[in-house]
This record gives structure tokens, C-alpha cells and sequence, in this order.
């Protein structure tokens, strides 16, 4: 499946883009198509909410997708965080210490209240 901003379902909460990745994996097949997709997204004080509840697989393209949105949306003065990783994903992501980089939420909820510390 391709991911495109057209595919990825993304709702405003205030002044937050909660983006819904669609989808079992973020992987080497999609990973171009996901940041090409969220691109859009990463604009001066932008901030996001990756929701991965979908996902039970990534790999390390997935992961570099999402790392490097970040260090771009950064970039900018803007701020990404991830929420509702199933354990997995929430394993990998800890086997490779990318949890000190990513602020991690358990729902989208607590994920939209840390914008607004």
C-alpha cells in the first residue's frame, strides 16, 4: 500500500495534527512513500502526533522514516511525538534505544495533553 498524505488519515485537535499511519507495517516497501506522505506536515511549529495503534511491524527504514521527520519537524521549532505503539513496535523501538529520543505516549489523549505542558 502506498502511503500518501491521501492515505494516512490525519485529524486536527486544536492546533495538533494526529496522524492515524495506516497499515500493519511501516517498512523498507513504504517507508519512502511515508515520509514523502507526511512531508506536508512538517512545516515551522508544526506539531504532530504519530498514532501507530495500527502497526505491528517496523523495521529499521520505518524507524529512519520516523527519526528523520522528527529531526526535521525539530528543525523548524515544530515537535513530533509517538502514542498507542503496540508491543512489538513499542520493543524494537526500545531494543534500539530510539525511546530517548521519541517522547512516547500510551494513548493519543496523553499524547495531546503533552502539547499543552
Amino acid at each position: 500500500m502506498h502511503l500518501t498524505i491521501e492515505t494516512m488519515s490525519i485529524e486536527k485537535a486544536g492546533e495538533v495534527s494526529v496522524v492515524l499511519v495506516p497499515g500493519k507495517a511501516l517498512d523498507a516497501s513504504n517507508s519512502k512513500d511515508f515520509k514523502a506522505g507526511i512531508a506536508p506536515l512538517l512545516t515551522p511549529g508544526a506539531k504532530i502526533v504519530l498514532d501507530l495503534s495500527g502497526l505491528d511491524f517496523v523495521d529499521s527504514s520505518g524507524l529512519g522514516a520516523m527519526v528523520s521527520s522528527l529531526r526535521q519537524i525539530s528543525g523548524v521549532g515544530g515537535d513530533l511525538k509517538l502514542c498507542a505503539l503496540k508491543k512489538p513496535v513499542r520493543a524494537l523501538i526500545e531494543l534500539v534505544r530510539m525511546h530517548r529520543v521519541f517522547e512516547i505516549y500510551n494513548t493519543r489523549e496523553e499524547a495531546l495533553a503533552a502539547f499543552s505542558k
